[in-house]
């Protein structure tokens, strides 16, 4: 990758942008150095970012995607100098394989803005809200925008890796979405540092949901439910949206020179799940964990191709004899 599309990307030449994005959704390892490359040059640029994560998460219907579009389009009113990146993932069928990128006709954002950059990615039936590339082309995005919004697939429960991404998650529940009970579920209750309660133009429902989330968070995590806010918006009528793009960027500014390092441990084990199955984590174990391999190899692009002929050695070794 030419030194000239780096320079690009970090003028916020989307044509530029999306080259990049490609080379780091590309999951063949042989790939792995030319990335390395490319976060070498960045790092060592004077114009370099770093993006605070903002994790959009929740069950599907909530208004995920109309309110991070409300939010980005306040943050550029409020903050024009700000570079924001918007990536969204849609469910993909476990039939056909094939993902509606809908994100893209919910999600109306400015197309000739050069500080707004949007990517949708297809979930690729994989469990826990996001996609294989998702933290790779976060690992890119980090050091091209100041904030980078991740809405997540929207499956429940069991939509938790979001966690493992982001500086800060925000859930968003609808009014009515289900009993006290539905509250107290775990997985999905333990993952937000916020919450959002979207479609509070009902504000009958609203205060209804609104006291039985309170009385519920008290139970789900009662050693720091009560700290949790809750922000009762709305994202149809406007209503509160602003007062919650300002919280947003004021916890972004203070996440946004955050290291990905710790979190790139937890995503290379998850690589080796996806590229190897049971046989590379049973392999990753014998080598001493994937910090210990990270650490061998040096970093986490080199760690993939230094994992991949460490495991092709061994089952060549073992079939020969």
């Amino acid at each position: 990758m030419s030194v000239e599309w780096i320079d690009a990307a970090l003028r916020g030449e989307k044509r530029a942008i999306a080259r990049l994005v490609s080379l780091f959704e590309d999951r063949r390892v042989d790939r792995a150095s030319e990335r390395r490359r490319v976060i070498e040059a960045l790092d060592a640029h004077p114009e370099v970012r770093a993006a605070a994560i903002v994790g959009i998460t929740g069950t599907p219907g909530a208004g995920k995607s109309t309110l991070t579009s409300e939010i980005v389009r306040h943050t550029r009113r409020l903050e024009p100098e700000l570079r924001v990146a918007v990536v969204a993932i849609d469910p993909s069928s476990h039939v056909s394989g094939g993902a509606l990128l809908g994100d893209r006709t919910r999600m109306r954002l400015p197309p000739g803005d050069v500080n707004v950059y949007f990517r949708s990615q297809a979930s690729d039936t994989a469990l826990g809200g996001l996609s294989p590339h998702t933290f790779q082309v976060c690992r890119l995005l980090h050091r091209l925008f100041d904030v980078v919004f991740v809405e997540t697939v929207g499956i429940g429960q069991n939509e938790i890796d979001v966690r493992h991404l982001a500086d800060r998650v925000y859930l968003v529940m609808q009014p009515l979405g289900g009993d006290e009970v539905q509250f107290l579920k775990a997985g999905i209750m333990e993952v937000p540092d916020e919450i959002v309660l979207n479609k509070c133009d009902e504000a009958e429902a609203a205060l209804r949901s609104y006291r039985a989330l309170k009385a519920a968070l008290s139970l789900a995590r009662p050693f720091d439910g009560d700290s949790i806010p809750i922000h009762r918006v709305s994202a149809r009528t406007g209503m509160n949206v602003e007062l919650l793009t300002e919280r947003i960027l004021e916890r972004a500014r203070l996440d946004r020179q955050s290291s990905l390092h710790a979190r790139e441990v937890h995503h290379f084990a998850r690589w080796v799940e996806d590229e190897w199955g049971r046989v590379g984590l049973r392999a990753l174990e014998s080598f001493g964990g994937a910090e210990a391999v990270m650490r061998e190899a040096g970093d986490f692009d080199a760690a993939q191709a230094f994992f991949d002929r460490k495991v092709r050695a061994a089952i060549a070794a073992s079939t020969a004899s």
